[in-house]
């Protein structure tokens, strides 16, 4: 049998918010304190989960009983606490992106792993049974031979009108192709392979401080496979995101992050339903790595992976190709 983990949270946020819910369903872990700047947020969760507060993270480091920390605060604080709390040789869960650059993440990588503390990240999108059930397709060959893979991202609003704040929507650390690009660029890895080669233009606002309107942008895997890119914001319509793969012999494609459908070339897309209980639980996969049992959790090096493609995508030198070094 293992042990109950106990697990704080820094950043109460909307994300914060809802994997607060999310933890209070699961068995293996329990809520022992929470942190965040906003002292009304604080109080109001600290009377809803019945937990200690803190508005400084440092003294909830030092005093909370607490087997991993959960950190969700925007991205470019993420390198600061982190460390932090690798250094109080807690386990450590962590918001997506990784960081704000490469630089910071591999920082954070190596310091978690000279510690020896387990490092995960919050990448809910695998332990969903859309995903999962996309992935076993292509792997038993329903495509045929891969030939390319699309991604779209349209946004009528962004931040999105159930996400406003200063940083979604600023150049700086948000903007969707790292809020919401960074779960499909890690998924991408995770079923085709690592990205080679990218080649990104962008469009902003005539507000400088404000983040991308526009995307269009092309990778390459390393085994030659096209992916192409086709973001916007702004625009009408309702929001869609597609993660599709065509192949020789038929496409399969995730719509709107669950909705999975499926057909043979030549003939209609038809959507297909998939068994809910097909899904994992990752907080029940976050308790099992803190007790050191195996478990099947998305670590910093999956979160540094992905970070080199956002890297690429968001601040491109030039209009041509470029080479991805991940060592």
């Amino acid at each position: 049998m293992t042990a109950i983990v106990k697990m704080g949270v820094i950043g109460l946020g909307a994300i914060g918010d809802r994997i607060l819910k999310s933890i209070q369903a699961e068995d293996g872990i329990q809520i022992t304190a929470v942190c965040d700047v906003n002292e009304q947020l604080v109080k109001s969760m600290t009377e809803e989960y019945k937990v200690k507060g803190y508005l400084d993270y440092r003294e909830m480091l030092e005093q909370a009983a607490l087997d991993i920390v959960y950190v969700a605060v925007p991205p470019k604080y993420h390198e600061k606490i982190v460390l932090d709390v690798i250094e109080a040789n807690k386990h450590v869960l962590c918001e997506k992106p990784l960081a704000n650059s490469v630089d910071e993440g591999k920082r954070m990588l190596a310091a978690a792993e000279q510690k020896g503390l387990v490092h995960a990240m919050h990448f809910p999108l695998n332990y969903q049974a859309p995903l999962n059930e996309f992935e076993r397709r292509i792997k038993e060959g329903y495509i045929g031979e891969l030939r390319r893979i699309r991604l779209v991202m349209h946004f009528p609003h962004w931040p999105r009108l159930w996400q406003q704040n200063d940083w979604v929507g600023g150049k700086e650390q948000g903007g969707y192709v790292l809020e919401v690009g960074v779960h499909w660029i890690q998924a991408l890895q995770r079923i085709f392979g690592s990205v080679a080669q990218v080649k990104s233009q962008l469009q902003f606002p005539n507000d400088p401080q404000r983040c991308e309107n526009s995307i269009v942008a092309e990778l390459s895997l390393t085994d030659g496979t096209p992916v192409m890119i086709d973001g916007l914001s702004d625009i009408s319509g309702d929001e869609l995101i597609e993660f599709a793969a065509y192949g020789s012999e038929g496409t399969i494609m995730l719509r709107n992050w669950r909705s999975l459908w499926l057909g043979k070339n030549g003939q209609p897309l038809e959507e297909v339903t998939v068994d809910s209980e097909s899904a994992t639980r990752m907080m029940k996969e976050i308790a099992k790595a803190v007790n050191r049992v195996p478990a099947n959790i998305y670590d910093f090096r999956a979160g540094l992976h992905a970070q080199y493609v956002l890297d690429a995508l968001r601040h491109p030198p030039h209009s041509n190709w470029q080479q991805l070094d991940t060592e």
